[in-house]
């Protein structure tokens, strides 16, 4: 039984109604085909705003030069973590294997994987020659330093510098008191697919909670601070870092001026750019994407696959193509004098046999042959 104001016995009667399916997010991976022929592998939240946007050239980069673009493939996750992992598994894939994906043929995926082992490339600078070297996996998380932006100004750096981070291999991003607050919905356009380090940052108040699991920290400044502290180059920092026991950290300040007096003093090592006297000004981004690179340098990241190349023309299709240029330029009176006529012909099948044209190739330079010796009328 309910009493209700001034006596009166009554119920209110509440339902509750259970939706069953609500709705949910789903993260793209796709491929796009460009123009020139080659793939393009992305992830987003709207594939089909950002196949617009591709399809437009609203986003910079890759595709920009390269429309029109198709879409090839798409696949849907659940969560991004999992989008951003098969983004970076199919991304390493040669050309066959994208293209055994797009008809579905399994099968066919399945034998690529096998028949290309994946290997990295890597300079051998006393003997001058690459060598390939098995992969080795990643360094684990606990090793990677901590990225700290110390009272960051704007949301369009954390983003850049989000993006620094990660094409390095660096995933623990930590803002202390951004001047904007956080989350900051002008860093996820600047992060151009960088998106995971923005939502797994974490924010604290003052450098000393962003530190606090850290054994060693590090305070990035070109400039004196008052302050007597080791001053190491990134790649020396790098060195110390994969050599040191326990978390690192590197501090970066805000984009105005930098980290202040106080800030390095809560630091053990400085790093400091060699760089211009005379202009010694370095935004947020390019900071951290030098100290991100030395990182990089001690642990196996992906090379971009080598590009699969379509086999070399046969010599009969070559033996065509030089015939047929002999015939046009016969007709247009080019072999001249009759004397220098071998030679000439020497030059022109040496010229034509250099590149190495695979067979789709002799057909287009026939096809513009066939255009020269009988024009279409206009």
């Amino acid at each position: 039984m309910c009493r209700m104001p001034g006596g009166s016995d009554a119920c209110i009667s509440v339902r509750f109604e259970l939706v069953e399916n609500p709705p949910t997010m789903s993260f793209w991976v796709y491929i796009l085909r460009c123009s020139d022929g080659t793939y393009y592998t992305g992830h987003s939240d709207d594939l089909e705003r950002r196949i617009a946007q591709h399809q437009s050239g609203a986003i910079e980069g890759y595709t920009h030069d390269r429309r029109p673009v198709t879409l090839m493939f798409s696949e849907d996750f659940p969560t991004r973590l999992e989008a951003l992992e098969r983004e970076r598994q199919i991304k390493d894939w040669s050309r066959k294997k994208k293209e055994a994906l797009f008809q579905s043929d399994w099968a066919s995926v399945s034998d690529a994987a096998r028949s290309r082992p994946r290997v990295s490339t890597s300079l051998d600078a006393r003997s001058n020659r690459t060598e390939e070297k098995e992969s080795v996996r990643s360094e684990p998380v606990e090793n990677q330093p901590a990225i700290i932006l110390v009272r960051p100004q704007l949301g369009e750096n954390i983003g850049k510098a989000a993006r620094a981070m990660l094409n390095f291999g660096l995933t623990d991003l930590r803002l202390v008191s951004p001047r904007d607050g956080w989350p900051n919905p002008d860093a996820g356009p600047a992060a151009s697919g960088a998106d995971v380090l923005l939502e797994q940052a974490r924010v604290f108040g003052s450098i000393a909670e962003a530190t606090v699991d850290c054994a060693h920290v590090y305070a990035t400044t070109v400039r004196k601070r008052g302050v007597t502290k080791p001053v190491v180059t990134p790649a020396e920092a790098a060195n110390a870092i994969h050599a040191e026991v326990g978390r690192s950290a590197i501090l970066f300040g805000p984009e105005r001026s930098g980290l202040e007096t106080d800030d390095v003093a809560i630091a053990r090592t400085i790093i400091t750019v060699p760089i211009n006297p005379e202009f010694g000004s370095l935004n947020l981004a390019q900071a951290v994407i030098l100290v991100a690179y030395e990182w990089s340098k001690h642990v196996a990241l992906a090379q971009p696959p080598a590009t699969e190349l379509d086999p070399p023309a046969s010599q009969d299709e070559l033996d065509g193509l030089v015939g047929h240029l002999e015939t046009i330029l016969d007709k247009t009176g080019y072999f001249f004098p009759p004397d220098r006529v071998p030679t000439t012909k020497r030059t022109l099948r040496g010229l034509l046999t250099k590149p190495g044209w695979n067979a789709q190739e002799i057909r287009t330079l026939r096809g513009v042959l066939s255009s020269i010796e009988r024009p279409r009328q206009r």
